[in-house]
């Protein structure tokens, strides 16, 4: 048994290298600030509140929490995320010796042959013992699979907070969605009520003898356009509710009841800067999942390159055998066994090369797509910075023009009353005012979007040292 123990020793000795690259993270991108972060209307920091807390709506930190506690989605991811830390066990263990146990009893009736002695009609073996097998990893396979496997968990990790991170974002845009177009139905509703007004006003100058039939039909007809538009809200709405309902992992109809009471739109409204594009870039989880993916892949490449090398394999037995059971375990019942193999595949070294060559590729194909990720991040912050900018600009034009608008319909009301002027100027009135109104709560919930947006692009508040998900979601 010492020259069991004196392999062994060896072998750890031997154990400090391993074929193929040591992975070197890409460099990162050398940007000062993002353009539109600059603009009028960029956000300001505000890191000591989570992200749906600056709405001061609880309802939506609620929803939100459900989500990320009950969606479908993230149990699937989770469970990715359990296979992954499985897997890194089992490459953790490949490392070690591997041990099994057993016993064992045989019985044979002998041919004349094989007797020994002349009497002797039958024979029994009975053993028992351990057996022990490692493989030495001298060139690093074992270690690099290992590597592999941290980096592919490390990944998983990463995916699952990609996934809190849009799906928190769905159910924020969902739930903003919701309000928006519940306030575009009461505003379709107070424009039927407008319209109906004017309606009656035009059949009144009708009996009268001061209007006109011609003007009748043409009230009547915009009167059934607007209302036109509530069946499709209304479809929308209930789009919206069932949405919100999948998200946190309930039927769709579940929470409709709790959703179909009509709310604003937020007053308050978190704010955050976007932070310089080397943090945004290191707190998205989509980039640190693109790059755990690289590691992984650069790996691999030492796992196949370690085939060019021969693969050494120590056994060991310590064990009983004996003819009778209860000589097992006796000084003289005493085996053990000590081998070392050896396996080489240098005979089919094409093979083998063909391996490395693919493990090469995979390692390009995936730091390509790393760099495309990041590209693909900072568009993304860029485009909703501006998106949130402008939309900002739209609602305040948007403000002024509907306030202009009332004032000219309730003008032009008096003046068709009077008699100053016909029906076809009150009805552009009316239809520049509801017009104006629809696209004045449109633009007001394309702000509310435009940030969450934001804050889904950013991936949290900058500046806080913690992980994407704790300071967004």
């Amino acid at each position: 048994m010492s020259k069991l123990a004196g392999l062994f020793s060896i072998a750890a000795l031997l154990s400090a290298c391993a074929v193929g690259p040591d992975y070197q993270a890409p460099e990162p991108v050398q940007l000062q600030q993002f353009v539109h972060d600059q603009a009028p209307g960029t956000l300001v920091a505000n890191n000591e509140q989570l992200f749906w807390q600056g709405f001061e709506d609880p309802l939506l930190a609620v929803l939100i929490e459900q989500t990320l506690a009950e969606n479908q989605s993230l149990q699937a991811a989770l469970a990715r995320y359990q296979e992954a830390e499985a897997l890194l066990r089992g490459s953790r263990r490949d490392q070690l010796p591997s041990v099994t146990a057993g016993a064992g009893a045989a019985g044979q009736r002998l041919a004349e042959v094989e007797r020994t002695q002349p009497d002797q009609r039958s024979v029994e073996l009975y053993q028992a013992g351990a057996a022990l097998s490692w493989e030495l990893d001298l060139f690093g396979r074992l270690r690099r699979a290992t590597e592999a496997s941290e980096a592919e968990l490390q990944a998983a990790g990463a995916d699952r907070q990609t996934l809190q991170v849009a799906l928190a974002g769905q159910m924020a845009s969902s739930y903003f969605q919701l309000r928006g177009l519940q306030q575009q139905l009461r505003v379709a509703e107070e424009n039927v009520s407008l319209q109906q007004a004017s309606l009656d006003i035009v059949g009144a100058r009708l009996e009268a003898g001061r209007g006109t039939l011609f003007d009748q039909v043409r009230a009547r007809a915009q009167l059934d356009a607007t209302r036109a538009v509530i069946p499709q809200l209304k479809a929308g709405i209930g789009a919206e509710m069932h949405r919100i309902g999948v998200l946190t992992g309930q039927t769709p109809t579940a929470l409709v009841p709790l959703l179909q009471v009509p709310a604003e739109l937020p007053d308050s409204r978190p704010s955050i800067a976007a932070g310089s594009p080397g943090d945004v870039l290191r707190r998205r989880p989509d980039i640190q999942a693109a790059e755990r993916r690289l590691a992984a892949a650069s790996a691999r490449i030492g796992v196949a390159s370690a085939d060019l090398f021969p693969r050494f394999t120590l056994d060991g037995l310590i064990g009983s055998l004996a003819g009778n059971g209860s000589d097992l375990f006796t000084g003289g019942a005493s085996t053990g066994r000590v081998a070392l193999g050896i396996d080489w595949s240098f005979l089919d070294r094409a093979q083998v090369q063909a391996r490395i060559d693919a493990a090469d590729a995979q390692s390009a194909e995936l730091l390509a797509d790393y760099r495309q990720t990041v590209l693909l991040a900072l568009e993304e912050t860029e485009t909703w910075l501006l998106r949130y900018q402008q939309s900002q600009q739209r609602a305040v034009l948007l403000q002024s023009a509907t306030a202009a608008a009332t004032q000219a319909v309730e003008q032009a009301r008096d003046r068709y009353e009077q008699g100053f002027i016909g029906y076809f100027e009150l009805l552009a009135a009316e239809q520049e005012l509801t017009a104006m109104r629809d696209r004045l709560v449109q633009s007001e919930t394309d702000v509310v979007l435009a940030m969450v947006n934001v804050y889904r692009a950013l991936a949290g508040a900058p500046g806080t040292g913690q992980s994407a998900m704790s300071v967004m979601f």
